[in-house]
């Protein structure tokens, strides 16, 4: 769980990213999913852009998300979504 430090920290780094992925009509695949979870392995913030045309409310695919690849929400801001998740990884440089 996140503090209220650690996400304002998280958001004020998320302004210099920008959103790489998107979620369109097809909804949330497998394929997305595991896309997704090897991006938050690799960069431990990354955002999500959700098109107008999206088969849910983006609520509901940011919670869908976050359930299914063990993520937190960071921010959610117009239709970009943004997650965090710690890494893994020996060698990667740690957000917080």
């Amino acid at each position: 769980m996140l503090t209220t430090i650690d996400k304002q920290k998280l958001k004020s780094h998320a302004n210099t990213i920008e959103s790489k992925y998107q979620v369109g009509k097809n909804g949330l695949t497998n394929n997305n999913l595991i896309l997704l979870d090897k991006a938050l392995e690799a960069h431990e913030l990354i955002k999500v852009s959700v098109l107008k045309n999206a088969d849910k409310e983006i609520n509901e695919i940011a919670f869908d998300i976050s359930s299914n690849i063990n993520c937190e929400i960071v921010q959610i801001v117009g239709r970009v979504i943004t997650f965090y998740r710690k890494s893994k990884k020996p060698g990667i440089k740690h957000i917080l």
